[in-house]
């Protein structure tokens, strides 16, 4: 009996330390939190696939309705004839749209962009969120350096080990051209230029007045929600670089609860390329919501320390979807879509390619069903039928 009880009571203690520790309340919550977001983005993108599938549907209804519709057979053939021109104008204009930003991004990285550098060495101090906040803002830099009309030459230094492995698992990282992937840092990719290396940073003294195409501008990507402050300050004193921040407190202050992301000054620094104006630069890419006071008069400071700090510096607070919006850059799904939007016109591309096939089979088939005995409209039937793959094989070598 003791041996029983013993055994038991052995039971009893081996089950209790198999069971994981009770929560708590804030674990708790910070875990359903992240349920409720991964079943939210789950659910939206079942919708975006469900939304696209009935687009095309309705497509294919409304062509199909307009060739039913049709009073002829020629009518119907000049129908698809259209659609097929219609298409190949659509597609060269985007295979020369696709030309022309690769032409500007090889230009940039020969020498013509400004060189951006995201410096991406700070994933110990930053936990797996935040890492993965961070991943978001970078596939907007590049995104929108795809969209620019003055791409900068843009590098990721540091990329390996955790941060390397997120990147990787978002939008065909591996596929990424026209930006440098270095997994060494900015001092090893830049040792003979090191004089020339400049890092933003909101605790510098020196003011920014203007971009110089001869300098490296770093960008520290950290997310930190204030925990490191000074941290891109003192590395790099250490390091013996230059150091700058940018002139915001020169024409409107900050709401002192924002601070700017790393898509954001990145954005910036593309923007004042383009423009040659900081002002301009500010106000196109700030959102409303985080700007304070306007200053009345260009190249008078107002901000004090602590709003200064937060106006160049990198952080988020990710408690709540207005924290999330801001980690990752104030954009929207869409706004990330469009730098990537090559695979988008091959994909709608793919899609009307087959629904023009299908018509064409439709019609193939109305055109091989004639009136028994009826032997001219069978040897019209034959000569077309003939006669089509020598049209799309003209039609294709046309397109490619």
């Amino acid at each position: 009996m003791a041996d029983i009880a013993g055994s038991q009571l052995a039971a009893v203690a081996e089950g209790v330390a198999e069971q994981p520790p009770e929560l708590s309340k804030r674990a708790r919550k910070k875990l359903q939190k992240k349920e409720m977001r991964a079943a939210r983005n789950a659910a939206r993108k079942a919708a975006d696939k469900e939304r696209h599938r009935a687009n095309v549907e309705q497509r294919k209804r409304e062509r199909a309705e307009e060739l039913a519709a049709a009073p002829s057979e020629e009518a119907r053939q000049e129908i698809l004839a259209a659609r097929r021109e219609a298409r190949r104008q659509r597609v060269g204009h985007n295979t020369e749209q696709r030309a022309a930003r690769a032409e500007r991004l090889r230009r940039a990285v020969e020498g013509a962009g400004q060189k951006v550098v995201l410096d991406l060495e700070f994933a110990q101090l930053m936990r797996p969120n935040e890492i993965h906040s961070l991943t978001k803002q970078i596939m907007y830099c590049y995104a929108v350096n795809r969209r620019s009309a003055n791409p900068a030459h843009l590098w990721l230094t540091g990329c390996n080990g955790e941060m390397a492995t997120h990147l990787q698992k978002n939008c065909g990282y591996d596929r990424w051209s026209f930006i440098e992937k270095e997994a060494k840092s900015y001092l090893e990719a830049f040792e003979d230029r090191k004089e020339n290396l400049v890092y933003l940073t909101a605790d510098a003294e020196t003011v920014l007045d203007d971009l110089d195409m001869s300098k490296i501008y770093i960008i520290g990507g950290l997310v930190d929600r204030n925990k490191w402050k000074g941290r891109t300050q003192e590395k790099a004193a250490a390091q013996g670089i230059q150091t700058a921040k940018l002139p915001i407190g020169n024409y409107l202050k900050l709401s002192s609860s924002q601070v700017l992301t790393v898509n954001q000054v990145f954005e910036i620094l593309l923007k004042f390329v383009e423009t040659r104006d900081w002002k301009t630069a500010f106000f196109d890419v700030i959102p409303q919501r985080k700007r304070g006071e306007v200053k009345a008069e260009a190249g008078k400071v107002s901000l004090d320390d602590d709003d200064a700090a937060e106006a160049g510096k990198v952080s988020l607070d990710d408690d709540d979807d207005a924290a999330e919006e801001a980690a990752n850059g104030d954009h929207s799904k869409e706004d990330i879509n469009m730098g990537f939007d090559e695979d988008a016109d091959d994909d709608n591309d793919a899609d009307e390619e087959e629904e023009l096939e299908d018509e064409e089979i439709d019609v193939a088939k109305r055109q091989c069903v004639r009136p028994a005995g009826n032997e001219e409209a069978e040897e019209h039937s034959a000569s077309v039928a003939e006669a089509t793959p020598d049209v799309q094989q003209a039609e294709q070598a046309t397109i490619e």
